[in-house]
Formats: C-alpha cells, structure tokens, sequence
C-alpha cells in the first residue's frame, strides 16, 4: 500500500469512494463527497491523501483549513475529515495510517493544532482528545469534538475559538 497526495483527477473516485464508505455506516451518507469537493474548490485543503494498493482506490483522508484563535492569538490549525476506507477494506489500518502520515505533513507545515469532530473511542489513539478542545468555542462542541497538539510547545488556552471552513456549513 502507498500514501500519496490525492491528485485533481483523483476527485471522482474519492466522491465515490466517500459514497461507499458513509453509505455503508449507522449514520449514512451525509454529503461527505460533495463537502471534499467544497474544500478541494475553495482552496481549503492543508492535506489531501489516498491509500492504493496496485491502482486501486483503498482510502481517503483530508485535513482542511481552520480559523482558530487561543487566548487572542492566531493559531495554525487543521480540521480531520472527512475519513473514508473501502467498505471491504475497513479495520485494515487503512485509516489508521492515513491519519498517521497526515499528522505527519500537518507537523511538516508548521501546523500547530488539528481538530476532529468524530468517535470517541477511535481519535484518541492518535493524540485527539475532548479535554484539548473543551477551551475552544465551536458549534461542535461536546464530547466528539477533539483536538491534538502538533506544536509541543503549545499551551491550553483559558478560551478560544475554532471555525471549519465554510464547506462544513454546506453539510446536510
């Protein structure tokens, strides 16, 4: 398997493979390829990333542009998702190591801090937490909403804000 940046003409089948992986859960499909199309358009994207395996398709994993502040201060800050692996391909380490290797290129490009809004039991093991998000106003606040320290000598803050980009709003 190889991790690379997703590519323009990679988008239609990230679309598709979006629509197999959220179409497949509890929760359903909710748009999650049209918002990757949203960020890739508006420019909002910080890390794009495919898995394949021999040219085909095994997962997908985007970090997208955040507006947030700490205490008054701009901080350099990336939102997780969405995250999807093939249907036939889940609980492979697929996700896994696209979010490892995405952390990996947040911590190359100076990003100081990532924010997921997403299963508790799961994030976790990749740095994410509730309480590193608590301080930080959002409307994804509450025990989902997590974020990891990419900068060590980051400090919680008293209060802040943390904004996706505007693709998020389009969600259904």
């Amino acid at each position: 398997m190889i991790i690379r940046s997703a590519q323009d003409d990679d988008l239609d089948i990230i679309a598709d493979l979006h629509r197999a992986a959220f179409s497949a859960t509890a929760m359903g499909y909710h748009g999650e390829a049209d918002l990757v199309r949203a960020l890739h358009a508006g420019d909002d994207v910080v890390a794009s990333l495919i898995a394949e395996r021999d040219g085909d398709l095994l997962g997908h994993v985007i970090f997208s542009c955040m507006r947030v502040e700490a205490d008054g201060n701009r901080l350099r800050a990336a939102g997780l998702g969405p995250l999807a692996v093939r249907p036939d391909q889940q609980r492979n380490g697929i996700g896994a190591a696209l979010i490892r290797a995405g952390l990996t290129m947040l911590r190359e490009k100076g990003v100081q801090i990532s924010f997921v809004l997403g299963h508790a039991d799961y994030y976790p093991r990749f740095g994410y937490c509730p309480d590193l998000a608590k301080p930080y106003m959002s409307p994804f606040a509450g025990p989902h909403f997590m974020a990891v320290h990419l900068d060590s000598g980051l400090a919680l803050p008293q209060r802040g804000k943390a904004e996706y980009a505007s693709a998020f709003a389009q969600m259904e």
